[in-house]
């Protein structure tokens, strides 16, 4: 098993959630940093895990579906920079702490994590992806697991249609049909997610949907007599907002990921392999950041158990 996780989440939550005055000894706030580390080492050591890395999002505005789509996350404030300064320090913790961070600026956290998951699939491991962002969960396969960390639920491969309304392999397609206000993708006009779901649970996806419209119209829905006309005239809209929906499982991060495995010829399961704490520079982050020595304690167990396995 591998645990992939979704970096954002957890610092954007602790940022909201913890107090500005939690600061460094030169007055930088450090919040997020702190919350997020704490997480970070409450997971593993709640886990054990063998295997595990974290996604960062830095392709703000580059990426490549931007370039598709302008518009695509145009909605959101850019983060401050006091906030972008502690997402640079939270990668420095996953190093400091023995874990594995990618980041790239053309490729969201969520292809990074989508690839790693297929390459460490191809090497016989499972995946458990921990996020409460939905859009993760199209990489659910059997025996794979998302865990949604901060409400302590874990839903497997079937019980991902009964949490989200549509099974895995079918997300992308309902994201692109109902559209995403959160990543500013706009879907059909006039279909919400209940029209979008008895879509996907008629079609196996978008190109069949398009090749039996005709079908659309037995499905028990109001206004469904008009809705195959609605779909073709913004065909060619769905189909530009599943390619935003659709999380890349094939990005080359061999070549982006930074880290000390940045150099590996292929980046699989085998260079995912946790790593011993760096007692000595974890013990320098938290005196810089003003931590205290609860992480520094959390951290010695974590060597230690390291060391007894």
């Amino acid at each position: 098993m591998i645990y992939l996780i979704d970096a954002s989440v957890y610092v954007f939550r602790a940022w909201h959630s913890l107090p500005p005055d939690i600061t460094d000894r030169d007055g930088n706030p450090t919040q997020a940093l702190y919350g997020f580390a704490c997480f970070l080492s409450d997971l593993i050591e709640r886990r054990q895990p063998r295997h595990v890395a974290v996604a960062f999002d830095e392709s703000h505005g580059s990426g490549f579906r931007h370039r598709l789509y302008p518009p695509y996350k145009a909605n959101r404030e850019p983060a401050p920079e006091a906030l972008r300064r502690q997402f640079a320090l939270c990668r420095e913790f996953c190093r400091h702490i023995g874990v594995a961070e990618f980041a790239s600026q053309e490729y969201e956290a969520d292809d990074l994590i989508g690839t790693l998951a297929r390459r460490c699939r191809d090497d016989g491991l499972s995946v458990t992806v921990v996020s409460r962002d939905k859009d993760l969960a199209q990489l659910i396969a059997p025996g794979d697991v998302y865990w949604d960390y901060s409400d302590g639920v874990e839903y497997n491969y079937e019980q991902i249609a009964q949490r989200f309304g549509v099974p895995p392999e079918r997300m992308a397609d309902y994201q692109a049909l109902r559209g995403d206000a959160v990543d500013n993708v706009p879907g059909v006009p006039g279909v919400g997610p209940k029209t979008a779901a008895a879509l996907m649970g008629l079609f196996a996806s978008l190109d069949e949907l398009f090749a039996g419209l005709d079908a659309v119209r037995a499905l028990p829905l109001r206004g469904v007599a008009a809705l195959p006309q609605r779909l073709r005239l913004h065909r060619e809209a769905a189909y530009l907002a599943r390619s935003l929906t659709r999380i890349v499982c094939d990005a080359p991060i061999d070549d982006t990921a930074p880290g000390s495995v940045a150099s590996a010829p292929r980046i699989g399961a085998d260079h995912l392999r946790r790593r011993a704490p760096d007692l000595e520079r974890i013990g320098a982050f938290c005196d810089t950041h003003g931590f205290g020595t609860l992480l520094q304690r959390q951290a010695a167990r974590l060597a230690a158990g390291s060391r007894a396995a």
